[in-house]
């Protein structure tokens, strides 16, 4: 491809891996990128450097420690990073890619030069839990537990092996697991810091056999929150949070017509819906994300950062 005047230079380290695979596939045909590649030199370290050097923005879709290896390798100024890996999503120097997280936080995203891709169970987590706690609604003392399930692809090649493949070690037939029964989740941290919470979150993960999908749940006695808060307090705060945004908040007619809700209903968008459930006066909400945990949990996200760094995407 020739490079034209507004071409942006982009390495995805680690595309042969799910999220790398669906960011590829997001900006096939793109005349505003163009993409480098490796190619057989994927396991050349000098060569992978170089290329990172070379390029404009990067995108790493690697484990923790190589992506740690990956941002050691790139020794200008000029190249921009997105790191999907959790490595660097509490770190104080680095934006996190949720770009409706606060009012002006894309503009952030637009002008940063290191950002964090978000996990995909903290995305759901932050944005029910962020603007409550921004509105006073929730103290940031407050103990919170979340819950989630997900589609397995949001294990990577091993986990959808295990449950694709019968000659996989691990192979499985199981229809639902509970999982990180230590509570010590690697997304845990990264939830507490971006809702700001003072204290960990416990957090309950779980995966079905559905390869993409997510819901996301925090369950609220609201008796206990000293504001005092009604199922309509609680939908007006999310609402202003994320007007114009691509977050959706199903009305509340909506969520109360519904007496259940599919893991699957926004597959194949980067958009994420939220849900306040409860009968009004009881005392009690259910706050629920649903996600595709590869699209606006995963890869999606990373595009959008990468629009709005690039300027495809204005704030």
């Amino acid at each position: 491809m020739v490079r034209g005047a507004m071409t942006t230079k982009i390495f995805i380290d680690g595309e042969a891996g799910t999220t790398g695979l669906e960011i590829r596939e997001r900006v096939a045909g793109r005349d505003d990128l163009e993409i480098l590649t490796l190619g057989d030199a994927r396991k050349d370290l000098s060569a992978r450097a170089s290329v990172l050097n070379a390029a404009d923005i990067a995108i790493l879709c690697l484990p923790d420690e190589a992506a740690k290896e990956a941002v050691s390798l790139v020794t200008n100024d000029a190249t921009r990073i997105i790191d999907a890996s959790t490595a660097h999503r509490t770190a104080p120097d680095w934006v996190y890619g949720f770009a409706e997280l606060a009012p002006g936080h894309a503009e952030k995203i637009a002008k940063a030069r290191r950002v964090s891709n978000p996990g995909c169970y903290p995305t759901g987590a932050v944005a029910l839990l962020a603007p409550l706690v921004r509105a006073q609604i929730l103290p940031t003392d407050f103990p919170v537990t979340v819950n989630a399930v997900s589609g397995y692809s949001g294990g990577g090649k091993k986990m959808i092996a295990e449950f694709e493949d019968v000659s996989a070690p691990g192979h499985t037939d199981e229809a639902f697991r509970l999982y990180a029964l230590s509570l010590r989740h690697k997304h845990v941290e990264e939830m507490r810091v971006h809702a700001g919470l003072a204290h960990r979150p416990l957090f309950v993960p779980s995966v079905a056999r559905l390869y993409r999908g997510m819901l996301v749940s925090v369950p609220l006695q609201l008796w206990a929150l000293p504001a005092g808060p009604g199922l309509a307090d609680l939908q007006s705060c999310l609402e202003a949070a994320y007007a114009g945004t691509s977050v959706r908040v199903a009305p509340r007619a909506e969520a109360a017509a519904l007496s259940t809700l599919d893991p699957e209903g926004d597959n194949g968008t980067d958009g994420m819906t939220l849900f306040v459930f409860g009968t009004q006066g009881d005392g009690q909400a259910l706050l629920v994300a649903r996600l595709d945990n590869l699209g606006k949990g995963a890869s999606g996200a990373a595009v959008q950062s990468l629009d709005l760094m690039t300027g495809r995407a204005r704030p």
